[in-house]
């Protein structure tokens, strides 16, 4: 029996929308605050409202960040990195993992503080305004599809931990995380690289200023077989085209995005086949699985500065498509044509965010005011059917969903002296669903509404230390499909709708450091609840609920300069995930990481000279199931790169699983079935390889100058 949900009503709707000024005295700093503010700027208006320049992790946020669950890492960082997949810039949030388990066009698989994000659902993920998070996905909620970046057109990424943040909304629960594109380039860019199993890999961009106009134009193409039996085939193509006009005190973009990708898959694998010989490590059970995906998308961002005042506006528009080919079980359902099915994604999305910032001095106190409003509608055709080597026979649903929302959003920061500083916070949420479905009996209309206070205090006894205390509520929203459900489509079966929305409730305390030599440390203690993880599971087209849960942990991130030309970070996180209203013994969450470990050591011993990098990302055991009876084996990979400047170009070479690790991306625990298994099935531990050690040499022109510095 699910809790009744108040509908909106127009009243409510024109409160929600006037809720900012409501709000003003309630409201916490947001991520963006970081990109907008420096140390001084509660003494120094303008100096606040200006935009800075984001170095990275040398920068010192004593001042700015109001939570030790904050950062940001620049591009030269970034770009350092040896990576695997795109999807790993992520991985510069501490205790943030990302790996895969079904190609490399399809959304990574995500963990963080506890949570096995499946493809996104607790971490809001953002490309500047537009938002990457998909609710309502025909794969999962929250779906978050990162392989559509070009990895050398990231400017910097910024992070915040924990829901104590008024401007994260929906799907911000374990916190959220945005990727800021270049506005030009020092110089234009060109690169090839190539690598074993068929990787290649070709970048190109530039950009040209004439006085406060700049354009600049950037492609990737990139293709991939991989060690797998049944080859990739991963057909990538991604282009960015941008305008910036630059004034004195306003800028105006335009950012347009594009991203067409294909691939075969290599889904998980039982380990019982591998175990007995019957199915090499690099196998496939159904060789017939794959995708295509493709995102197409404009966005505007305006900004003004008038005294004390910053203005900021945001609109976009997104074309998305999806189709994905998927067989988990094998012919456990199905004995005659096996249980593949096929899921489909079209929709458009269309979005804004308003936001303005101001400051004031009266007395001795100084008072920074960020308010904004936040509305998005998508319109998403959706659907789930059966198939046999990707031939349909069977539908099992298909729906039109329109589902629209608006937040209002409200922060002030108070610095009542020196040492002490406080924000308060709040937004209120509205949601609207509506679902046509090919079962009338599944269509229906939902609304619901939700208010979110937050906040924060900060103490600085000196300089060079800064304490914490922050807390605050979240949310995010379930499938719309799941709160107009009552019969599950494919058993005829009742089933009770979901709240639209899930609460979410967390608190930490934090220490940050800033010590000699560029030394900078942050530790934050904190824990997070939630109402209920209850999910639309769309490989079945229906609801499971897996009620509330509570989750504690530590984290600790480092960064340190000891030399000129040596730069060393570390990060550990440790995690207790468990759930509340299950018997003693039975209450570990499946899937979420207790140990995540990720550290390395950058050699540049000049500008534009050589450079080296040795990185290690460690995850530890882990419960596959709830009694913990199972659990998943830890992977240690350890990944490496050199880049040498040679007359006018770069090589460089990476060496990727350099210890060749016969770890695993993923693991999971269920029942599957094979022709000649017991009707059943047979419950067993399914996973995806992580891929062997493996070389890839590239030759850039331009990219690399200014990147060798490390951050």
């Amino acid at each position: 029996m699910t809790r009744p949900t108040p509908r909106v009503q127009p009243r409510a709707l024109r409160v929600l929308l006037c809720s900012t000024a409501l709000c003003s005295a309630l409201l916490p700093d947001s991520a963006r605050a970081l990109q907008d503010t420096t140390r001084d700027r509660m003494r120094d208006s303008l100096t606040t409202l200006r935009p800075m320049r984001v170095t990275g992790r040398l920068d010192d946020l004593i001042g700015v960040a109001s939570s030790a669950a904050q950062g940001r890492v620049g591009r030269a960082d970034l770009r350092q990195r040896p990576q695997l997949r795109e999807g790993e810039l992520l991985e510069v949030v501490p205790g943030m993992i990302l790996t895969q388990h079904s190609g490399d066009g399809k959304a990574n698989q995500m963990f963080v503080r506890g949570f096995n994000l499946d493809h996104g659902t607790d971490f809001q993920t953002r490309i500047e305004s537009m938002p990457l998070n998909l609710p309502t996905h025909a794969h999962g909620q929250g779906y978050t599809d990162l392989n559509l970046l070009i990895p050398e057109l990231v400017d910097h990424v910024t992070y915040s931990l924990g829901p104590y943040y008024a401007e994260l909304g929906d799907f911000g629960s374990a916190g959220g995380a945005t990727l800021n594109l270049v506005r030009a380039l020092p110089q234009s860019i060109a690169q090839v690289e190539g690598g074993a199993w068929g990787f290649r890999r070709a970048v190109a961009a530039g950009s040209r200023t004439a006085g406060a106009h700049t354009m600049l134009l950037g492609g990737e193409a990139k293709g991939y077989d991989g060690p797998w039996d049944v080859a990739q085939g991963l057909s990538k193509r991604s282009g960015v085209a941008r305008y910036t006009w630059q004034g004195a005190d306003q800028s105006v973009s335009l950012l347009g995005l594009g991203y067409h990708n294909r691939w075969n898959a290599s889904d998980q694998i039982p380990e019982r086949l591998v175990d007995s010989g019957q199915l090499p490590r690099f196998g496939q059970v159904d060789p017939s699985l794959g995708g295509s995906t493709s995102r197409y998308s404009l966005s505007l961002d305006a900004t003004r500065l008038r005294g004390r005042t910053r203005s900021q506006f945001e609109a976009y528009a997104v074309r998305y498509d999806f189709e994905l080919f998927s067989n988990f079980t094998y012919f456990l359902d199905d004995e005659a044509n096996g249980d593949q099915i096929r899921q489909r994604d079209g929709r458009t999305i269309f979005g804004f965010n308003v936001e303005q910032q101001r400051v004031y001095t009266p007395g001795s106190t100084t008072h920074q005011w960020r308010y904004g409003a936040q509305s998005r509608w998508d319109n998403a055709d959706v659907s789930l059917a059966r198939t046999t080597s990707r031939a349909f026979h069977d539908m099992v649903r298909a729906d039109v969903v329109k589902q629209g929302s608006i937040g209002a959003w409200s922060a002030i920061e108070t610095r009542w002296l020196p040492q002490w500083r406080s924000t308060l916070g709040a937004r209120l949420d509205g949601y609207r669903f509506d679902v046509n479905s090919d079962l009338p009996v599944n269509s229906g209309s939902r609304t619901a509404m939700l208010a979110s206070p937050k906040a924060s205090l900060a103490y600085a006894p000196s300089s060079r230390v800064e304490l914490y205390l922050g807390g605050g509520l979240g949310f995010h929203s379930n499938d719309a499909r799941g709160t107009t459900i009552r019969i599950d489509p494919a058993s005829g079966d009742s089933v009770d709708a979901v709240d639209p929305l899930v609460r979410s409730r967390g608190g930490e305390l934090g220490l940050r450091m800033s010590g000699a030599r560029d030394l900078r440390t942050t530790i934050s203690l904190w824990t997070l609840r939630l109402d209920s993880e209850l999910l639309f599971v769309g490989d079945a087209g229906t609801t499971e609920p897996q009620g509330r849960s509570a989750r504690t942990g530590i984290t600790i991130a480092n960064f340190w300069r000891p030399l000129r030309t040596l730069a060393v970070d570390g990060d550990v996180s440790f995690t207790r995930a468990r759930y509340v209203d299950e018997p003693a013994g039975e209450q570990s969450v499946p899937g979420a990481l207790e140990a995540v470990i990720a550290a390395g050591v950058q050699w540049s011993p000049m500008p534009n000279g050589p450079a080296a990098v040795v990185r290690v990302r460690h995850f530890g055991a882990h419960p596959l199931i709830e009694d913990n009876t199972v659990r998943g084996r830890s992977t240690t990979l350890l990944n490496a790169s050199i880049g040498v400047p040679l007359r006018s170009v770069r090589l460089t070479a990476s060496v990727l699983n350099l210890l060749g690790s016969r770890g695993r991306d993923v693991q999971y625990f269920y029942a599957s079935r094979l022709r000649g298994e017991p009707a059943g099935g047979l419950d067993d531990v399914h996973f995806h390889p992580v891929e062997p050690r493996q070389v890839r040499v590239g030759v850039s022109l331009g990219n690399w100058r200014g990147m060798s510095t490390p951050e």
